[in-house]
């Protein structure tokens, strides 16, 4: 499953960087470095939940949105 493709899109969509996501993160109390986010989006690391839950209220997206063309 390529989940971390749709969390690029979702980023982009934001107009954030990675950086600025975890930062955004960082300061929701999601306790994530950079690398490992770079991780999540090339699909070589899973996303927690309390993660996706903080990148969907990030990015103003469904959660849903995150798992398009995966169903």
């Amino acid at each position: 499953m390529d989940i971390g493709k749709n969390i690029r899109r979702l980023r982009k969509r934001a107009k954030l960087t990675q950086e600025q996501t975890v930062a955004q993160l960082e300061l929701m109390g999601v306790s994530i470095s950079k690398s490992t986010y770079a991780k999540i989006e090339t699909n070589r690391m899973n996303i927690k939940v309390s993660e996706l839950i903080g990148l969907s209220k990030i990015f103003a997206a469904e959660i849903s949105e995150f798992f398009y063309g995966l169903l």
